[in-house]
């Protein structure tokens, strides 16, 4: 199968847990030490098929397919390839309940937030798809008490805030995490911190978070498992006392870090049911010089997006300082 990667562009996680980078997202494949099967934690975006394909043939051989997909949540950039996946491996994919209506086309997510600032992945969040995608051939409700199918040593957690249905996955034996979106070792609103895979942690991305009260608690949530990795939908593994001590921090001073100054959601959360959303906040007041702004944004990351792309990975970050100094200032 031919596709623009290397074997070199698998990330292993941890014992049985792989990773891989798409743009600017990351999807898993996890083995089941059981009986040798694995799944596939989230799917990337619609044009990650092939990568993802490519990945498990290496991983698993020829014509390899996993016994399920699981969704930590149905964002654009992780259900992306869920579809052509599920029909082509004819396998079932799950979410939690709450995530349903998203992944059934009942109810689109709220829309994204371009004014809690931070990057050009915040400016430009207007131009994001909302969904919803339609599944429901293939879609299944994770069961209650937190078992996954497919992997019997793992159990998943409710980590709503982001979206109302997200969940983490977690190893107890090695407490291994894949904690999707609850938080990320990126600054996700920065489009240079997520190409350049700048390393820190980070709460949920601002842009697409629609409850920070929930929010908040699901990392509290995850600090409380005390996970030795950590890997995220946007950025790469953490372990050890790095990720312990970032961890903490960010879980007992999540309200600085992590809530943004300004947005729609911050003051009210919009609410979902098990239909979808029912309440949406209204937008803030939109600034006269808007569209200009959009504009530049987006001229100005494709720029950033070239300029890095035509550069050596080794680049080192430090000569791309003036770009990141434009971006978290614009």
């Amino acid at each position: 199968m031919k596709n623009e990667w290397s074997k070199s562009d698998i990330i292993q996680v941890a014992d049985g847990v792989w990773g891989m980078k798409h743009v600017f997202v990351n999807f898993y494949m996890i083995k089941n030490q059981e009986d040798n099967t694995w799944v596939l934690v989230d799917a990337g975006l619609k044009w990650s098929a092939s990568k993802i394909k490519s990945m498990a043939e290496s991983l698993f051989g020829e014509n390899a397919r996993p016994t399920a997909i699981i969704l930590t949540h149905g964002h654009f950039d992780h259900v992306g390839s869920v579809a052509e996946l599920a029909e082509e491996w004819n396998v079932p994919v799950y979410a939690h309940f709450m995530e349903i209506p998203f992944l059934t086309g009942k109810s689109s997510y709220p829309p994204p937030d371009p004014s809690v600032g931070g990057g050009l992945m915040a400016t430009l969040s207007f131009t994001y798809p909302r969904g919803p995608i339609n599944i429901w051939n293939h879609i299944n409700v994770l069961p209650s008490g937190g078992t996954i199918p497919g992997l019997q040593d793992w159990k998943y957690t409710h980590t709503p805030g982001h979206t109302p249905g997200h969940i983490s996955v977690f190893r107890e034996s090695d407490k291994v995490l894949i904690a999707g979106d609850a938080f990320v070792t990126t600054k996700a609103e920065s489009l240079l911190s997520v190409l350049l895979q700048t390393k820190r942690i980070s709460g949920p991305p601002k842009y697409l978070t629609t409850d920070w009260v929930a929010a908040k608690e699901s990392v509290n949530t995850l600090a409380n498992l005390q996970p030795k990795v950590a890997a995220t939908g946007h950025g790469m593994p953490m372990r050890g006392a790095v990720l312990r001590d970032a961890l903490l921090e960010l879980n007992q001073h999540f309200d600085e870090i992590a809530i943004p100054e300004q947005g729609r959601y911050v003051e009210e959360a919009a609410v979902a049911d098990t239909n979808g959303f029912i309440y949406i906040p209204r937008a803030r007041p939109k600034n006269d010089n808007s569209i200009i702004i959009k504009a530049a944004a987006l001229t100005a990351g494709l720029v950033c997006a070239l300029f890095i792309k035509t550069h050596k990975k080794n680049k080192k970050i430090k000569e791309h300082k003036y770009l990141l100094d434009f971006e978290y200032n614009f």
